[in-house]
């Protein structure tokens, strides 16, 4: 009796949920209205997009048709509960049953075509869904289509120029041999698959312009989203960075932004030059990296008015060489580890081989981060030089007592947690859960007002934007200039 009653409440059960209706009044629900891709590039195929359809009614549907209503015009590939819309048989497909309390899942992808534009084109379509009663909806699928110059494995054997507003993708690599000179001037922004570099045997000239609608970018080519608050563009470790090596000297950078990246700038090591620097660098923004921001070996170089922020490794790694450090901001907020490198390290040795430290001369810079030291000097027990200085600095590492090495330090403010719980009060915004970050100074910053002005050494007195910092500077990248709206 007791299986005979299960069998049959078995067979009602089935029953109500295999019951089609076809009232009007009976509709799908969907998870959302509009599919959007955001930005992509022209032929590149996009990442896959989702989104659910439900049947919320009081019986099942049947969904006569589902179709892209300008058919295989715009690029769009739709697949609907396993099944794909075959651009070559009209873009639709027939009969498919969504019973009661259910749901299936719709697939989007696009491959847009050349539009001739030389800015982002808007590209359209609605996704129809066709019920047996008559009624039809629609989820609409929008996206933007720029074209882009795509280049793989390119090569830089003779002095070349970059210069266009239209976006260049790189696969691959972008090598400058020994010997020659690559110079990116704006409007310029170059795009880095996951697996490319940028190689400098010989040369690298970057000229932006003043203010930060005129620089240089360097970045990786994922315009999609890892979550709906999070762009790809500010996850770590999207492209590989710049590579200088041995051969590599007389390299200026300037109003640049660099983000995302592996390690940011590695220069090897070299024979030491004290007259020729191998870098410089002066208005760069190096940004969110998975390994260092900047990684010196045995090199001479001077960086000013430039942001190094965000990294796994350290911001800003001076193994041995020389290093001129003028007006520069190192805040070291990563968050995704909390062994985290340093905001600033400086060394005369790497492993077990002496890089002898012939100057790191620090001014008027801001060092800080979350942890309560993040200024790490160090020196093995070798006859290996170790000479470092700073001057009008804040810096976020417990206090030095010694009188005699003090003198190393002079007008520089020690930072300790009693100050500021974890170095963040000296900016408009770190935002770490949602990656969000403005490192101009806030009105409550103490590195307001305590720079010095240092015209003989540097002439330039503006900073990172082109604002003036006479007449009293402050230290860091950026001069206060009232509160920013945000």
């Amino acid at each position: 009796m007791v299986a005979a009653i299960s069998a049959c409440l078995w067979l009602t059960a089935c029953s109500d949920n295999d019951s089609f209706g076809t009232s009007r009044s009976n509709i799908l629900s969907f998870s959302v209205d509009t599919v959007s891709l955001d930005t992509v590039f022209s032929t590149v195929p996009s990442s896959t997009s989702s989104f659910w359809v439900y049947n919320r009614s009081g019986d099942g549907i049947r969904l006569k048709q589902v179709r892209l209503q300008k058919g295989n015009q715009t690029g769009f590939r739709v697949n609907v509960d396993g099944t794909y819309l075959d651009n070559n048989t009209g873009s639709q497909v027939s009969w498919i049953d969504v019973r009661k309390g259910d749901s299936i899942r719709v697939f989007v992808e696009l491959t847009s075509r050349r539009n001739g534009a030389a800015e982002p084109q808007l590209v359209e379509d609605n996704l129809l869904f066709s019920l047996e009663s008559g009624v039809e909806q629609a989820v609409c699928l929008r996206a933007h289509s720029w074209d882009a110059l795509l280049c793989k494995d390119v090569v830089v054997s003779r002095d070349s120029v970059i210069s266009a507003p239209q976006p260049l993708v790189i696969y691959g690599g972008l090598r400058v041999d020994s010997g020659a000179t690559l110079t990116i001037q704006a409007p310029a922004t170059i795009y880095f698959h996951s697996d490319a570099a940028l190689d400098v045997y010989g040369r690298l000239l970057v000229e932006g312009e003043e203010g930060p609608a005129g620089n240089v970018v360097l970045r990786g080519d994922r315009t999609d989203r890892m979550f709906p608050y999070l762009p790809y563009d500010r996850v770590s470790g999207q492209w590989k960075g710049i590579h200088f090596h041995s051969s590599s000297t007389g390299n200026e950078l300037r109003n640049l932004d660099l983000h995302s990246a592996m390690d940011g700038i590695v220069v090897d090591s070299a024979a030491f030059d004290s007259l020729t620097y191998r870098l410089a660098m002066e208005n760069v923004t190096i940004h969110n990296c998975k390994g260092h921001g900047l990684a010196a070996y045995h090199s001479n170089f001077w960086m000013a008015n430039c942001q190094i922020t965000n990294t796994l490794g350290d911001c800003l790694a001076v193994y041995g060489g020389s290093a001129l450090v003028l007006y520069c901001t190192l805040a070291q907020f990563y968050p995704f580890d909390a062994n985290r490198g340093a905001a600033l390290r400086f060394v005369n040795y790497v492993d077990d081989y002496d890089y002898p430290l012939y100057q790191m001369a620090c001014i008027n810079s801001l060092v800080t981060g979350y942890n309560d030291d993040v200024v790490m000097g160090d020196t093995k027990d070798s006859t290996a030089i170790f000479r470092y200085y700073f001057s009008n600095c804040v810096l976020r590492t417990p206090p030095i007592t010694d009188s005699i090495q003090l003198k190393l330090f002079p007008n520089v403010l020690f930072e300790t947690p009693k100050d500021s719980v974890q170095g963040t009060m000296h900016f408009v915004k770190v935002d770490a859960s949602l990656q969000d970050y403005d490192f101009h100074l806030d009105s409550l910053s103490t590195a307001r007002g305590r720079a010095l002005p240092i015209e003989m050494l540097y002439p330039n007195q503006k900073d990172r934007d082109g604002n003036p910092r006479l007449p009293v500077p402050d230290v860091g990248c950026y001069q206060w200039v009232g509160n920013r709206q945000e």
